[in-house]
């Protein structure tokens, strides 16, 4: 396993919140596991994506974290929402979310959802099948529909090709089946993978999109969104693209798209927009040595907030803090973070370097924390979810 370098062992990321910072974290007296978000670095990134895509609409993507709090700070700054089913739709309109203000990017949808969504006022639909196009004329009639197009994703993360889209030929044929359906061609996206760490992966896409439209419009289809779909990242341990950058690469790609620019330019983020407004604070419930391993048993662990360590193969790698005061000046050795519940494959983190003084009591701080954690959260064993914390409210 690859080890965090010695300058990040050392030093806190650049990137950690200054609200966030350990010396805060250790004055907050909450129970372990918590999650702070600092919802000042949320705005700031929002600002700072608006920023760099002028005239690109935003639709944050509620499944990355959909607390309500988190949730009613998009709405205030104006962004609208992406959804994948009816529940996440049901949290927006506690908020009073105009179901309009809503896209609905889930390929396969149950039926009763459908239904159930175009009743409450929500008109476009994303989809990549014959199938879902009959449903979608069953439950949502005269609905507008957007067709999901395979793209490269090779250089993300999380790859997501082989569950969803359609090939461009397919794609094409599946928008002249809408529109013999009574269904509305409203447009075209495409996902180029959660966490993606190349530019290029856009400025394909968008190319393909391009070929597509092309020859839509021999149909005598024109279409009105182009959905640039999410996979912006954020900065965990390694460097990864700025949203400047792949702001560059859009809007250069979108200059030379031929042959028109869709009305509606869209954008789905997640991570980029919450990941690094949070960390993840556990509690350390025991520190063992095993065949000469040094184990951190944490009060978190993979099922209630670190899943994404577990699809990656223990591969994904957090900046990491502990609460010890002697954290930067101590002598560091590799430990080997594991969660609380009796299933061995609990474990999140091998060979990083912690404090060779860490031990029960001490809590471990994990930055980059506010994508994806309660969202695959549960009570496994009976251990709870981290409760959410926010500061930084407006």
């Amino acid at each position: 396993m690859q080890l965090i370098d010695h300058q990040i062992r050392l030093q806190l990321p650049t990137y950690w919140p200054r609200a966030l910072e350990p010396e805060a974290l250790n004055r907050m007296d909450h129970p372990t596991p918590f999650l702070v978000c600092d919802l000042e670095t949320v705005r700031e990134r929002y600002a700072h994506l608006t920023a760099a895509l002028p005239g690109v609409n935003c639709y944050y993507a509620v499944k990355c974290n959909p607390e309500l709090e988190l949730l009613a700070a998009f709405d205030q700054l104006g962004s609208s929402f992406e959804v994948a089913s009816c529940a996440e739709l049901q949290m927006l309109q506690k908020l009073g979310v105009d179901p309009e203000r809503v896209l609905y990017s889930n390929t396969v949808k149950p039926a009763a959802h459908i239904a159930e969504s175009f009743a409450a006022g929500l008109w476009r639909y994303a989809f990549d099948s014959e199938g879902e196009l009959y449903k979608l004329a069953q439950h949502a009639p005269g609905a507008a529909v957007y067709v999901r197009l395979r793209v490269d994703d090779s250089t993300s993360l999380f790859p997501l090709s082989r569950k969803f889209g359609a090939e461009a030929q397919e794609a094409r044929a599946l928008l002249l089946l809408a529109r013999s359906l009574g269904l509305r061609p409203y447009g075209v996206t495409f996902h180029v993978g959660s966490q993606c760490t190349t530019t290029t992966a856009w400025r394909q896409a968008i190319a393909a999109v391009g070929r597509l439209l092309s020859r839509l419009s021999g149909d005598g289809i024109t279409l009105e969104m182009l959905n640039l779909g999410g996979g912006f990242p954020a900065r965990y341990v390694e460097d990864v693209p700025s949203v400047d950058q792949i702001a560059n690469t859009i809007e250069s790609a979108l200059h030379e798209l031929l042959p028109y620019r869709p009305e509606l330019l869209a954008v789905e983020p997640g991570r980029y927009l919450v990941a690094e407004s949070a960390v993840l604070v556990g509690g350390v419930l025991g520190r063992e040595v095993r065949a000469g391993e040094n184990w951190a048993y944490l009060d978190v662990g993979a099922y209630n907030g670190l899943m994404e360590t577990q699809q990656t193969v223990n591969q994904w790698r957090y900046p990491l803090w502990s609460s010890r005061p002697d954290h930067a000046a101590a002598d560091q050795v590799p430990f080997t973070v594991t969660g609380p519940s009796c299933d061995s494959s609990d474990t999140t983190f091998f060979g990083v370097h912690l404090p060779a003084t860490l031990d029960a009591g001490d809590r471990l701080y994990i930055g980059s924390a506010g994508a994806y954690t309660l969202s695959y959260a549960s009570h496994f064993n009976g251990f709870p979810p981290p409760s959410p914390v926010f500061i930084g409210r407006s």
